[in-house]
């Protein structure tokens, strides 16, 4: 089973937050493109842009920020994060 969880967070509080469960067969990141194709639905986002700071951010920690800098639109928060808890 793989399992992502997002977060929103202003203010260093967490504004939302959702896990996204995974149990297909998919290669490992189109699991990650999946899961944050329907973080972006459940929150309301347009999809992130991967930058190479993000992309080795999350090779070495399982984890990243996306901060305004990696969004088209303007968004209500300071960074959204997502973190890989559980993988096959």
């Amino acid at each position: 089973m793989f399992r992502l969880w997002a977060r929103t967070f202003k203010d260093n509080h967490i504004l939302q937050d959702t896990c996204i469960a995974d149990g297909s067969q998919d290669t490992r990141t189109h699991k990650v493109f999946h899961a944050l194709d329907e973080v972006c639905y459940q929150f309301d986002l347009g999809k992130p842009i991967w930058l190479e700071k993000s992309i080795s951010e999350f090779r070495r920690h399982r984890k990243v920020r996306f901060t305004q800098d990696n969004f088209i639109e303007a968004v209500a928060f300071d960074y959204l994060e997502i973190q890989v808890i559980e993988e096959d």
